[in-house]
């Protein structure tokens, strides 16, 4: 069973409890989101395999002990079959998340730090945790970020599987949100911040 850290809404840190628990009574942890880029100005959308929908490059829970670098370091393994030197990896944001669905009885509070950092060029060696991700969708940040922002209706990207690279196009409703959440809230500051880096 896994343990996570617990903390007070101010993050300061309280002990460790089963994740079952903590999700149980609403406790506060921490989360990794890991997202992906290149020097071409692509980002790395992870293609969920229960939804088929494109969400964060890759992202789960910070263990208990484990520092947040470490944890993106091993999602990225886990998730996508890199062995990446996180030592440059950006902090870009933390944000505290709230998420309750009573008829499950679970309550989700988290502070999901997210982090980015620069893949090789064209990287297509993925090797993906099949009951978590189908595959990777490469896409340009800046015409990402046209979509969600209904600037454009789709826009052309790659998709990587364990069968191969194949152009598709995507639209707004490819990518994977929350009740209480659009695409450009939930994705915007990464995307900008990709277009930002690559202007300089």
């Amino acid at each position: 069973m896994e343990k996570l850290d617990v903390y007070d809404e101010y993050m300061n840190k309280l002990g460790s409890e089963n994740r079952d628990i903590v999700h149980q009574n609403g406790l506060w942890h921490k989360t990794i989101h890991c997202w992906l880029y290149d020097d071409d100005g692509n980002i790395y959308f992870q293609i969920r395999a229960d939804s088929g929908k494109l969400y964060t490059t890759a992202s789960g829970h910070v263990l208990a002990g484990e520092t947040v670098r470490d944890a993106f370091r091993r999602e990225i393994h886990e998730e996508i079959g890199i062995d990446m030197d996180v030592a440059d990896a950006i902090p870009l944001e933390i944000v505290f998340w709230r998420q309750d669905k009573p008829e499950k009885q679970w309550h989700d509070r988290a502070f999901s730090h997210v982090y980015m950092n620069k893949l090789p060029h064209n990287f297509t060696n993925f090797h993906f945790q099949p009951e978590e991700v189908a595959g990777i969708v490469r896409i340009n940040a800046c015409d990402c970020l046209d979509v969600l922002l209904g600037k454009k209706t789709n826009a052309s990207a790659v998709k990587i599987t364990t069968d191969g690279t194949q152009n598709i196009d995507v639209t707004s409703s490819d990518f994977l949100t929350a009740s209480n959440e659009t695409g450009i809230i939930k994705y915007g500051t990464i995307l900008q911040s990709i277009t930002q880096i690559i202007a300089l």
